[in-house]
């Protein structure tokens, strides 16, 4: 399973999920770092963008800082 690199932004005005020229993912949150709400919208965002299951998705390392090591499947 890969293991990408994703630096997040939360509060932001809008969501998205952008590959950086340095092979990292910028993930703009519109949820406040509060209660895991931003690292639940990260999980959803990055399932949506492999085009796989939420549940299949996990952060590996980084769970309350910006930067994050992110699992999806294969």
């Amino acid at each position: 399973m890969p293991v990408i690199q994703v630096k997040a932004k939360p509060n932001a005005r809008a969501s998205s999920l952008t590959r950086q020229d340095d092979g990292t993912w910028l993930a703009q949150l519109k949820s406040a770092p509060v209660d895991g709400k931003a690292n639940a919208e990260l999980v959803e965002l990055v399932a949506r963008e492999f085009g796989c299951a939420k549940s299949s998705v996990t952060i590996k390392a980084g769970a309350g800082s910006k930067f994050k090591r992110v699992v999806v499947p294969d």
